[in-house]
């Protein structure tokens, strides 16, 4: 066996590489090969990530609110508090804007500006009616001197709810410059990714509001004789 085979990079296999044997850098192989992922793959893990941690964040609130629903401190509580009515509506919105969001994914898919388009206003327009709603609940709440600094329950309610509003006003924002993107650049591959990532924060802001509908308005809203 020739000197060159001796010193020349072993692939998995155990055998020489053929590239070095004739002076060029041997070829990257196995998992990994090639150097870094591509940008597309590191955003989406990154992403993927950001929504885990803010399913550990809402956990938290509603293991807080949780604790504190009982601790009114003589102030209102829940049930004398929430209108089921208001809120039927905020959620039906809500799950409305879901059905829109995903009829422009399937727009997107057909590369069809003016559908894509269509379906993005309404899902905007829902998440803004949404929001109306959102505030003009707190706002009630504070006239009523039922304000965020009122009771550790109204503290803990203001905190969850509040931040998942928080949440779709980010969302509808983004929403906006997608719509943008959209019109001024076409279907890029980059902006489908941009507009993929976009679908699932706010469908997992969907899913969080059905959790908040049913462990806090529903279940805030039982006889206190079924309340745990």
């Amino acid at each position: 066996m020739s000197t060159e085979i001796l010193r020349a990079p072993l692939d998995p296999a155990g055998l020489p590489h053929e590239a070095a044997l004739a002076g060029a850098p041997p070829r990257v192989t196995g998992h990994g090969a090639g150097g870094p992922a591509p940008k597309r793959i590191v955003v989406g893990y990154g992403f993927w990530v950001f929504l885990l941690s803010d399913v550990i964040m809402f956990s938290s609130f509603f293991a807080a609110y949780a604790v504190l629903f009982k601790n009114t401190a003589g102030g209102p509580s829940a049930r004398e508090l929430y209108d089921l009515h208001n809120t039927a509506l905020e959620t039906a919105l809500l799950l409305t804007s879901t059905l829109t969001c995903g009829l422009a994914s399937i727009a997107v898919g057909q590369r069809n500006l003016k559908w894509t388009q269509i379906a993005l206003a309404c899902t905007g327009v829902l998440g803004v009616a949404f929001l109306t709603l959102e505030v003009r609940e707190f706002a009630s709440f504070v006239a009523r001197g039922a304000g965020p600094s009122r009771s550790a329950f109204l503290s803990s309610f203001f905190t969850l709810v509040g931040c998942h509003g928080v949440h779709v006003t980010a969302g509808v924002l983004w929403l906006g410059t997608m719509m943008a993107q959209f019109y001024a650049k076409g279907f890029r591959t980059d902006i489908r990714h941009r507009f993929l990532c976009f679908t699932l924060f706010w469908h997992a802001l969907d899913i969080i509001w059905v959790a908040i509908f049913s462990l806090v308005y529903l279940v805030g809203t039982l006889p206190p004789e079924l309340l745990p």
